[in-house]
């Protein structure tokens, strides 16, 4: 039967990051994995042309109820894309829009969800949309954020981010391997070789160091330097810009801070995040 890995993150918590690994090791060879390439084994639910399948009429032509009624009959068109398990990345919270499931369950094989320090993803998410810090910290509180319907991509519902956070890893699950960010950078061996073996690919040492070793952030950067990244933003001058932790609690101000931690100290917590004095 055919079905989904979800690899889902807030945006700008690490999920290309993940991705690139899961390449590289699945891949297993002596080059790095071509960052532009990633869709082969790796494809985007937001993504226009599978409802366009479906439904000739452009994206922001249809509502809610247009996209929650074919929403899963795209999921069943990814599963089936090709045989076995497909991995699909996602930026959408678990949550039902117009009554029907962000995540089509019974499709569903399991997932891997990717948390970032908010502070971090405050940095990286506004650049990456060419915004102010101020404005994405109202962005990231933002209840029901959903991202506009474009000729390309279909709308996503990302919420804000404790919502998000919480509706993927508020009930444990077999199923479902949750990782931090800080952990993939710190300890990357024990971390990212949880998730080889969550996904059952075997982790012999020397076929996880060199998946490690090329989708690291210096790997990537490097590819991105010679051949550019289709995934990078008008706004952005380049899409790995920094990939280092704790840079949030550096640049933003005392005040930004307070803002976020006010807003998301719950799931602050749960994940250690909280600063201290806050």
């Amino acid at each position: 039967m055919s079905n989904i890995l979800w690899l889902a993150s807030y945006p700008k918590s690490g999920n290309t990051w993940v991705r690139s690994f899961l390449h590289n090791l699945l891949a297993n060879n002596d080059v790095p994995f071509e960052i532009n390439r990633m869709s082969a084994l790796t494809v985007g639910d937001s993504q226009a042309h599978w409802y366009a399948r479906l439904d000739s009429r452009p994206p922001p032509a249809l509502n809610p109820a247009d996209f929650a009624r074919l929403r899963p009959a795209v999921h069943k068109l990814i599963a089936d894309s090709a045989p076995g398990t497909v991995m699909v990345k996602t930026h959408n919270a678990l949550v039902a829009v117009a009554g029907v499931s962000m995540i089509t369950l019974e499709l569903t094989a399991g997932a891997i969800y990717v948390v970032r320090d908010p502070l971090d993803v405050a940095l990286s998410y506004a650049h990456h949309l060419g915004i102010s810090h101020d404005a994405i910290i109202e962005l990231m509180g933002r209840t029901g954020f959903e991202t506009p319907a474009s000729a390309s991509h279909v709308p996503e519902r990302q919420s804000d981010w404790s919502s998000h956070v919480k509706s993927w890893t508020q009930a444990p699950n077999p199923a479902l391997h949750v990782v931090r960010y800080e952990d993939l950078s710190v300890e990357p061996e024990r971390h990212f070789g949880a998730i080889a073996r969550f996904i059952g690919v075997a982790t012999e040492p020397a076929r996880l160091d060199r998946a490690i070793r090329f989708s690291s952030f210096d790997a990537l950067r490097q590819q991105e330097d010679k051949t550019g990244f289709i995934e990078r933003t008008p706004a952005q001058e380049r899409f790995f810009r920094s990939g280092r932790v704790g840079e949030g609690r550096k640049t933003l101000s005392r005040t930004q801070i307070k803002r976020l931690v006010d807003r998301h100290r719950e799931q602050m917590r749960r994940f250690n995040y909280l600063p201290e004095g806050f």
